[in-house]
């Protein structure tokens, strides 16, 4: 059996299974999450520039938050971009991957076509998230040294998630599988040097997945083995050959992931989170003459700009992150505003950053990701904190009440208190929701 057969027999299986509760919850919860990214997204310049360049028109799938309606595909190329834009989309931790973007974004396209119930709809980001997770960690570091996974592997999770509700069964659903497979895109020089368009991997993830399921659906199909083939997936972006994928449901991804407490990349948020404990224990700005960041390799990488000047580049640097978290107690949306970007004390701090690589903090890592934060200042007093995880990880995770925090933070500033009060009131409520029209955006 193909790996790609192997994925779709297991998620049509799972259709004669109830949604266990912990794993129901996960997925309400994982929509919650992803609104609070989108809606704050959604008027970023990528996410806005994107949408007026392609001028959508009305179709049977809405627009996130503004209710506005476009094509299905459209729909996931923009919600699946506002998803990723502001940085604060979960996190599948163990294999460097965003599920929630793209899989989600997919899941509300086709959804709304279909107006699916709740529980249909969260049967579909479960699997989606599922399938995209298992894949993600198959690939696992050596894909991510050069691919953005969200980009690439997000496509098999959006592709999951609009086959589940379609109901393809096996051979379709691989084909469906097979096709994303070779639509899949997403590189990491796209973020590693000044751009702003690294959020149009989820949205390219969430609309290619979606064309893969509805094709997959009117009989187009791809290669069966094209992950594990000599001249597929697995072989061309991680040079594994013979890839195999296991663990599936054991347990469902969707429990696992990690809500962000922090809008930038993930990659900085153990040294946040010890930059913000030694804050607290009395750690002035000011005072401030050197910060020394110890971590795990591939933060250094991704996250090592040392003078970021625009939010998608400060968004990306550990010297700033731990700088505005020391300064502003707390690396939200505010920390990327441009009165941050040029706050002298960020700036000062910054500049007396240095990081490295802390080959045992490196040894943890993808599983666990850790960052020693340590500052001197001017009197020469020297206080240094050790994080071995991240707020938000699944040992560390955010509870219903810090999610709804979170969200409440994020979406009323857009929409109004009595609209995203509304919205997150149906939102926990969607295992009883009859249609998904009646979640109303607008």
């Amino acid at each position: 059996m193909t790996v790609v057969a192997q994925l779709a027999e297991f998620a049509v299986a799972q259709r004669a299974v109830p949604l266990a509760e912990d794993v129901r919850h996960a997925a309400v919860r994982a929509v919650v999450d992803w609104v609070s990214a989108t809606v704050p997204g959604a008027e970023t310049p990528a996410a806005r520039g994107l949408t007026e360049a392609l001028a959508p028109a009305p179709g049977p799938a809405r627009l996130i938050p503004s209710g506005r309606t476009a094509d299905v595909r459209t729909a996931a190329l923009l919600n699946g971009t506002a998803a990723h834009a502001a940085e604060l989309d979960d996190i599948y931790r163990d294999a460097f991957y965003h599920p929630g973007a793209p899989t989600i974004a997919a899941a509300f396209a086709v959804g709304d076509r279909l107006d699916c119930s709740g529980e249909e709809f969260l049967r579909a980001v479960t699997i989606g998230y599922e399938i995209g997770a298992r894949i993600a960690l198959a690939v696992g570091a050596a894909h991510y040294r050069n691919w953005h996974t969200t980009g690439t592997v997000g496509t098999f999770g959006a592709a999951a998630a609009a086959a589940e509700l379609l109901g393809l069964g096996p051979e379709r659903f691989a084909g469906a599988l097979a096709l994303a497979a070779t639509m899949a895109a997403g590189l990491q020089g796209t973020f590693r040097s000044p751009s702003t368009g690294k959020p149009l991997h989820a949205g390219h993830a969430a609309e290619a997945g979606v064309t893969a399921a509805l094709a997959a659906g009117k009989g187009l199909g791809g290669a069966l083995d094209v992950l594990e083939g000599p001249a597929g997936f697995g072989a061309a972006t991680a040079g594994i050959t013979g890839l195999t994928v296991s663990g599936l449901g054991e347990p469902f991804a969707v429990t696992a992931t990690t809500a962000k407490y922090h809008a930038c990349c993930g990659h900085t948020f153990a040294a946040i989170d010890a930059a913000l404990l030694l804050r607290a224990e009395g750690v002035r700005p000011e005072d401030v003459t050197s910060v020394k960041i110890e971590t795990y390799e591939t933060a250094t990488r991704v996250a090592g700009r040392t003078d970021p000047r625009e939010p998608d580049e400060a968004r990306f640097s550990l010297a700033y992150t731990v700088a505005a978290a020391l300064t502003l107690g707390s690396v939200r949306l505010r920390a990327f505003s441009p009165e941050a970007l040029r706050d002298p004390v960020i700036r000062t701090i910054v500049a007396r950053t240095t990081t490295r690589v802390d080959p045992e903090l490196d040894a943890l890592a993808p599983c666990r990701r850790a960052a020693r934060v340590r500052v001197t200042d001017r009197r020469g007093t020297v206080r240094e904190r050790l994080r071995m995880t991240r707020k938000g990880d699944p040992d560390d995770p955010l509870d219903d009440a810090e999610l709804r925090e979170k969200y409440d933070e994020l979406v009323p500033g857009f929409l109004g208190r009595e609209r995203a009060d509304a919205i997150a009131d149906t939102l926990w409520k969607l295992p009883a929701l009859p249609r998904l029209s009646a979640l109303e955006w607008s």
